[in-house]
Formats: structure tokens, sequence, C-alpha cells
């Protein structure tokens, strides 16, 4: 009897990691919601709770939404300042989850801001300090970010670490691959032609990353309305650097796009991805990026 107890002690010991409840990820990011997906595998459940297309800016959780994170083993958010209602909605939960602010943990690159350029931007008082939460338009970010999300996955799961570590390292190696094809269109553009308007200042790490120049009609957030003197700015600005197209977002009303457009005869360089994924193509990271990569050169060359 007490060989068979032994036995089957041994048994649920070699077992019990095939048994184990998948992790459960709560995402606020659809960025991070993707990059769960491809770290976690069959190892995690992930749930974005802000879905493609929608402002994280803005994002208002409902009562399903704080179920779910009340379930959580792990809740993911850029960070940054990105999510305005984070540290109420973390106090409010309750729940077991482990927080985690993907943004803040990236080593990121040092950015002039769009309206620190003169004669572009929006209104910005002395003293005040911001960062670009976007850190996902550089592909060497997520990169980094795709650490982060493998470090706590085998944290909470340490019996799947190495799983989680094949597939994160599976998953840069292809980020490397798009970050490679992505500098390849865009070496096709002159330099004097990498000048980006877009609605909100969302793409620094993109223009960083690629050389680009970025005039906004916004600021950081999608929320910054743009006063009647900075449009006017930028159609002057628009003029002066003979911009060729200027482009609207996913989340965002394309009126003034039109407005700047007819006053300067740049053309309507097509819609891109800038607070977080898009729907169909441009539903994962590496879809995003190739939609937007792919919509810039078209229109600027």
């Amino acid at each position: 009897m007490k060989s068979i107890l032994v036995a089957f002690s041994v048994l649920v010991l070699v077992i019990s990691p095939a048994w184990a409840a998948p992790v459960k990820v709560a995402s606020l990011s659809t960025i991070l919601t993707d990059v769960a997906r491809e770290v976690g595998g069959d190892k995690v459940t992930v749930t974005g709770l802000v879905k493609p297309g929608v402002d994280p800016h803005d994002f208002q959780p409902s009562p399903a939404d704080l179920k779910k994170i009340a379930e959580a083993d792990l809740v993911l958010a850029s960070g940054l300042g990105m999510e305005g209602y984070l540290s109420k909605l973390e106090t409010s939960s309750g729940g077991k989850a482990k927080w985690i602010e993907v943004g803040n943990r990236l080593k990121l690159p040092p950015l002039k801001l769009a309206h620190e350029e003169e004669g572009a931007g929006h209104d910005h008082h002395d003293g005040e300090s911001e960062q670009d939460p976007h850190w996902f338009h550089s592909i060497a970010n997520v990169s980094q970010a795709v650490t982060v999300v493998e470090k706590a996955l085998s944290e909470l799961s340490p019996a799947d670490k190495a799983y989680f570590a094949k597939r994160a390292g599976d998953y840069q190696v292809r980020l490397e691959a798009l970050a490679k094809w992505a500098k390849l269109q865009v070496a096709s553009l002159p330099r004097d032609q990498r000048k980006l308007v877009t609605s909100h200042d969302a793409f620094q790490y993109l223009a960083h990353e690629f050389g680009f120049t970025i005039y906004s009609i916004a600021g950081i957030s999608s929320q910054d309305q743009p006063s009647s003197k900075k449009i006017a700015d930028l159609i002057k600005t628009v003029k002066a650097q003979k911009v060729k197209a200027i482009f609207f977002e996913t989340t965002e009303n394309p009126k003034v796009i039109a407005e700047i457009t007819r006053e300067t005869g740049a053309k309507v360089g097509g819609e891109l991805c800038a607070d977080g994924l898009g729907t169909g193509d441009s539903g994962t990271y590496e879809g995003m990026v190739r939609h937007n990569i792919t919509t810039i050169v078209n229109a600027l060359k």
C-alpha cells in the first residue's frame, strides 16, 4: 500500500505542470494583448480589455472588465501615462493580480516631441514635462517588452519558464526581420521627404527609429484639442516644408485633416494605427507595423 502511495505521489509531481491552469492575463493595451498571446501560447488565457480601434487614453472599463481584472493573475498596461485612469482602476479593482506598466520598465531613447519643434506642436506651458507613451512604434522597444512579459509569466508559472523563453525568442527573431523590412521600405524615401503630419503626437518613436520629422495637429493625448492658432501655424509649416501628405488615425475624426489639406494642397496620405492595433491585416503588431510603414512610404513617394 505504501509503495502505491509513493508511486502515486511521484506521478502527481511529474504530470502536475500539465494540469496547471493557464495564467490569466488581462491587458489594457492591444499591443500587449498580442505580445502576451505570442509569448504565452497555450499556457495563458489573455483577455484584451481595450479593443482595436478604441482610444486607450479614454477607455472606460465596464463591470465585466472589472470582473476580468479581479480574476486575473497579471494585468498589463502600456504605462508612461497612456492610461490616465490606471491608479484608480488598480485601487478599486481588488483581486490578486500583479500589475505591470510595461513602458515604465523599458530603456527608451530620449525624444524631442513635435511641440518642441519650432513652428510645430501644441500649446505647452513652461516647466511642463511629457514623455511619449507610444513606445510601441519602435520595434526595438517592443522587443524589450517581449522580455518583460516573458519574465512576468515565468514568475507566475515557473514550470513553463523554458516554454515562455522559447516563444519569446522566436517572436523576437520575427521582430528583427520586421525591423529590417521596415528600414528597407523607408530607405526608398529621400530624407527630405520623411516628413509626417499626423492627428496627434504619437509617432515620435517611429520618427526616431526611421529618421522622420513629425508635425502633429494635437499633443501627446488624442484628447488634446488643437487651437485655431495651432492649426493656422501648422498650415504655414506644411506649405513651407512642402509636406506631401497628411495622415489621420483609426481613433480620430479626420475633419481637421480635411481642412489642412484644403488649405495646403497636400493629399490625405491614409489612415494610421496610432494608439494601438487596428482590425483585419493590422490586427497584430507585425501587421500594424507593415500597414503603417506601407501607408507612409506609398504616400510620401
